[in-house]
């Protein structure tokens, strides 16, 4: 018979690291939705286009700073810290590209 083994640990899941993989989310989503809406137009871009642009920008730091610090805590699980700074850095690079793209063309 197998015997079995509990192990007892104080670590937790942090709401932080949640909301820093939320935001995230939402800021690669709402890109993927304006870029593929400008292209499918031609490149015309409505005004309210560029405030979402803006507002990813200011999700996707909100988000890499609440990421960062989370993942300085010592008694949590890894998985949402390093995923949220995943997705928040993966946005912030997207985000960079396509305003290279759009200063040279």
């Amino acid at each position: 018979m197998r015997k079995k083994n509990y192990i007892f640990t104080n670590k937790k899941r942090s709401d932080k690291a949640i909301m820093s993989t939320i935001l995230g989310m939402i800021s690669l989503v709402s890109l993927g939705i304006v870029t593929y809406l400008s292209y499918s137009r031609g490149g015309v871009m409505h005004g309210g286009y560029g405030v979402t642009g803006v507002l990813a920008t200011i999700y996707s730091l909100i988000g890499l700073i609440l990421g960062v610090l989370t993942l300085r805590d010592k008694d949590i699980y890894r998985f949402f810290p390093v995923l949220g700074t995943i997705l928040n850095v993966i946005s912030l690079g997207g985000i960079s590209f396509l305003l290279y793209l759009g200063s040279r063309l």
